[in-house]
């Protein structure tokens, strides 16, 4: 009897744990407490080794932006950066004050006004234009990727950066510890024999012995000579290109940049480099004249434990709060804050035209379940829900009525908000938006639309394999 009520003591002290170091976050509390409730001590244990570390976030800020600040005055005297709202070259967004200073203030990445971009819509056209990019690189190749495969388009990647390495570009190679894990030793020791200089962001092992598994770099990467850029959904592997039977075709969005924005670009990896490799880079060559003449204007995101704001999220939060006619969201994972889902069921109360994209076929069941979760209260707002049919929908978009378009590698979930290290351009003028809507309308052909009646006619056994899914949602 006695060992019965130490045992019952231990599981209470856990539970309180939990509450007082999770209490800024009810969601992810409820859930914690649910794994615990039906997990007792070994629940606890997955909480000590996956569960955010509000300590090594601080250590992480530290370090962060050490590597701006050498290199900001430098930076300054370059970029033609926007000040106020007059100044935007998009007559639709000169009205928003409040957003605008938001942006502003949410990070380090000023809005720029010297900038050229190009909307890329699958694998084929992506990689066809990193490894042109790369293939035409004189001084320094930077690559990032949370998952790069050892395939045929991984291979070709390869062979390109150890071609490009052999002639004396710098090429230096970020994989995450946790996405890329499986890439073959002899692969990785192909890298660093020819001279490219090969990092994991915080290996599986380390990772989790070291209470950070749960930091996980979602960032996708590519930096040439500091002059252009590319960022968005893809990764490097076949599945990319639709060659995985499972999955088929495979529609993601990606960016290319080129001006201002790529010194902001280049300044998030060098930050991702210090904290993979230790070395701390601040050199202006990195950062040279780009010569671009456009006059796109766009910002650069980045959020994650090396940031003081969840600055995605609040982008996200602040732009679907100021719209008026449309919100378009494409995510393969709906999980939503419950800041950003009031907004969106908000907005679409006061008769905002609200659209979500999300996969029919889903790469991850839970998550999908847990995406369901919402469809039913937000339908019952007004927000309309399509199912993309034609294959594997990965494209991470947000389209608010003509003021903004985003392309990144963060999906609408908490995960992405709130754990990884994610990456996001803003694009404030009308033709990247026009691109974007026009890929949108393309995609809602591909789709079908979810029906109120059907959905809500849906079994019980359904409904509460959602309900479990979403509980356990913010740790998804």
């Amino acid at each position: 009897m006695q060992w019965l009520l130490l045992a019952l003591m231990a599981f209470v002290l856990q539970m309180a744990a939990v509450l007082l170091l999770e209490f800024r976050n009810p969601s992810k509390t409820v859930a914690w407490l649910f794994i615990l409730f039906c997990l007792p001590f070994l629940g606890f244990v997955l909480y000590f080794f996956i569960a955010r570390d509000y300590q090594k976030r601080f250590k992480f800020r530290d370090k962060g932006s050490k590597v701006f600040r050498e290199i900001r005055e430098h930076l300054w005297k370059r970029v033609t950066v926007v000040e106020k709202p007059e100044e935007m070259n998009n007559p639709e967004f000169r009205g928003h004050l409040r957003l605008f200073n938001l942006l502003n203030h949410l990070s380090e990445s000023p809005i720029t006004g010297c900038n050229e971009t190009r909307v890329l819509t699958d694998g084929e056209e992506t990689y066809a234009a990193m490894l042109k990019a790369m293939e035409e690189a004189k001084d320094h190749i930077h690559v990032e990727f949370y998952i790069f495969r050892h395939d045929k388009i991984g291979t070709k990647f390869q062979d390109v950066m150890i071609r490009k390495a052999k002639e004396g570009v710098k090429v230096r190679l970020i994989c995450d510890g946790l996405g890329s894990y499986k890439l073959k030793k002899a692969f990785i020791r192909r890298f660093q024999e020819s001279g490219v200089e090969f990092y994991f962001f915080l290996p599986a092992m380390v990772s989790m012995f070291s209470r950070r598994v749960n930091y996980r770099n979602h960032r996708k990467i590519v930096i040439v000579d500091g002059t252009v850029g590319f960022l968005g959904g893809i990764n490097v592997g076949d599945d990319y290109l639709g060659k995985y039977p499972k999955m088929g075709y495979w529609r993601d969005t990606h960016l290319e940049v080129k001006g201002d924005a790529v010194y902001f670009l280049q300044n998030v990896f060098l930050h991702d480099w210090r904290l993979a490799s230790g070395e701390r880079i601040a050199d202006p060559l990195l950062y040279p004249e780009h010569g671009c003449t456009g006059e796109e204007q766009v910002q650069i995101l980045s959020s994650g434990p090396d940031q003081n704001w969840n600055a995605i999220q609040e982008m996200c939060f602040g732009a679907i709060s100021v719209a008026k006619e449309r919100i378009w969201i494409t995510s393969p994972y709906f999980i939503p804050d419950e800041g950003v889902y009031e907004a969106i069921k908000t907005a679409a109360v006061s008769g905002v035209d609200v659209r979500i994209i999300i996969p029919d076929k889903a790469d991850t069941r839970l998550v999908k379940l847990a995406s369901l979760s919402y469809v039913e209260e937000l339908m019952a707002a007004g927000v309309s829900f399509y199912e993309y049919e034609k294959g594997f929908i990965h494209a991470k978009v947000i389209i608010v009525d003509e003021i903004l378009g985003s392309v990144g590698t963060a999906n609408m979930d908490m995960r992405s908000f709130f754990c990884n290290f994610e990456l996001t351009a803003v694009m404030f003028n009308k033709r990247p938006i026009d691109d974007l809507v026009a890929d949108f309308e393309e995609d809602l052909r591909n789709s079908r639309p979810i029906e109120w009646e059907s959905f809500h006619k849906r079994g019980g056994r359904q409904k509460a394999a959602e309900i479990l899914c979403r509980m356990l949602s913010p740790l998804l």
